[in-house]
């Protein structure tokens, strides 16, 4: 098929899921529609309460006065908010570009190289795209549990002057830098994936397979863990439960998820995982040595992952506060625990510790601290990262054995074994008996006094297990369809020429 056909299904595709697939009516709802929602955290349904971190509100909109009394001037931006977030979102963006074509890059055969940077730096582009055309719209704008709606489409009525709510009531920032914020997440996840199947996998299936998977498991995710309409609409018990009403699904069970733990790392994972056994292996797989041909490019894009995931956690609560501290500290420290204990235990189990096993030891710690990052104490990040280090070198040597897979950058191994690790274990360590922050109560503007760490660890399960779900589904069927419209895999003689030549018609190196 020409590039001309491919790139004309895409479109057609594209547009075809535009006007099918999201067009479940909008649950009529009491309470009014917000214009913009912001999340990474979840909030119990029940008691109204609703964690004081990663999930933004609508724009916020102050509560109607009182017969006779003056009305409340609508907040305004706080400068050292708007300026942080700013400094987070460029952070984030980091992380992808360069942060995680180096680290990947390094991983893969000279040969292929350049194929990992061009697809990080493509998908980036066109997850951003999208993210403005619809995927913002879809993921924070009342729609149902499941789905957002069409309000925003392009954007349509954001200005320099749109404000969006945070944690705090009365508190705003500026909705364009929410958007902008959450996009590099979009972008940054979809990307993850294509370590699975790096060395392998048509430029043009990338593509298209990005447009499929953003849409249907990225968008209902971050939705379904992330939307609630703010801390502003939570005013008594009743005007509570309208709100939660309206939130995602998961939000609605009460799922933590500070940064990503779900939305991003076990989601991507998964995607990732299923295109290995779908793509199959790579020629020569258990036969030649797949030595990543420079540690060197792999340790600056892992310190670039983890410069930029200080972005990614810390800003994740919308303010420059307390709240950014612990998510700050707890990032550094989490990650400083994982690549301890995969350094040790590397070097217990195989005699030296590596240069790779460290860089791969700090992603498996801040893969796992982040759904946790502003919900745990200092000691609770600790542990977290220290079994995370372990954990996940078990996920690259002993699971991917029993898994059979040719998941090339051990993606699952990382991603989805330390995102399962750190959601499920937030619910332990979110405790205030442990250190944690516990769960806000925005009626009664304080933290609840009630929390269960059984009733939270199911809650946690729950939310990995949806994920679990939905992304395997979509990713099964999104690689199907791309199979069947222009193929999924390169030749042979392609692969074993490189993809850097054969793709792209350049190389990395002279």
């Amino acid at each position: 098929m020409s590039m001309k056909k491919m790139f004309s299904s895409a479109l057609a595709i594209g547009a075809l899921l535009l006007a099918v697939g999201f067009t479940a009516p909008a649950q009529a709802q009491d309470a009014p529609k917000p214009e913009a929602a912001a999340a990474t955290a979840a909030a119990p349904a029940a008691a109204a309460e609703a964690p004081k971190a990663d999930a933004a509100p609508a724009a916020a909109a102050p509560a109607a006065p009182a017969a006779g009394a003056a009305a409340a001037p609508a907040p305004v931006p706080n400068k050292g908010d708007t300026a942080w977030m700013l400094v987070c979102t460029a952070f984030v963006i980091l992380m992808t570009l360069p942060g995680l074509g180096l680290f990947y890059g390094g991983l893969v055969r000279s040969k292929n190289m350049l194929s990992v940077l061009m697809q990080c730096f493509v998908i980036f582009s066109l997850i951003y795209i999208l993210w403005f055309v619809y995927g913002y719209s879809i993921a924070f704008t009342e729609g149902n549990a499941f789905f957002g709606g069409f309000d925003r489409l392009f954007l349509h009525g954001l200005t320099g002057d749109s404000n969006a709510g945070t944690f705090s009531k009365g508190v705003v920032i500026p909705e364009l830098v929410f958007v902008a914020f959450q996009g590099a997440f979009a972008a940054i996840t979809v990307a993850l994936i294509i370590g699975s199947f790096a060395e392998r996998v048509k430029f043009s299936a990338v593509i298209l397979f990005s447009i499929l998977w953003f849409t249907f498991s990225y968008l209902p995710m971050a939705h379904m863990v992330w939307f609630w309409p703010g801390p502003d609409a939570f005013t008594d018990a009743a005007a509570a439960e309208k709100a939660t009403a309206i939130s995602g699904w998961l939000f609605q069970k009460g799922a933590l998820d500070y940064a990503g733990g779900t939305v991003v790392h076990i989601n991507a994972a998964v995607a990732g995982l299923v295109g290995s056994y779908v793509i199959g292996k790579r020629v020569g797989f258990g036969k030649e040595a797949f030595k990543p041909h420079s540690l060197t490019l792999t340790m600056v894009g892992a310190s670039l992952l983890w410069f930029g995931w200080f972005g990614f956690n810390a800003g994740s609560g919308l303010e420059a506060n307390g709240g950014a501290a612990l998510a700050f500290v707890n990032t550094i420290l989490a990650t400083a625990a994982a690549v301890l204990s995969w350094s040790f235990g590397e070097w217990i189990g195989k005699g030296k510790p590596s240069m790779l096993g460290a860089a791969s030891g700090a992603v498996a710690g801040l893969v796992a601290i982040t759904p946790a990052a502003g919900f745990v104490g200092v000691i609770g990040a600790v542990v977290l990262g220290l079994i995370a280090g372990l954990l996940c070198l078990w996920g690259v040597t002993g699971l991917k054995k029993l898994l059979g897979s040719d998941d090339a950058l051990d993606v699952f191994g990382v991603h989805g074994v330390g995102g399962i690790l750190g959601a499920i274990l937030t619910g332990v360590f979110a405790s205030p008996s442990l250190g944690g922050t516990g769960i806000y109560d925005y009626v009664a503007n304080a933290v609840s006094p009630d929390y269960s760490i059984g009733g939270q660890v199911w809650i946690q399960f729950q939310g990995v297990l949806t994920t679990l779900i939905l992304s395997g589904v979509v990713s099964f069927i999104a690689y199907k369809i791309v199979d069947v419209v222009i193929g999924l895999r390169v030749t042979e003689e392609e692969e074993r020429e490189g993809l850097d030549i054969s793709s792209h018609g350049e190389s990395a190196y002279h």
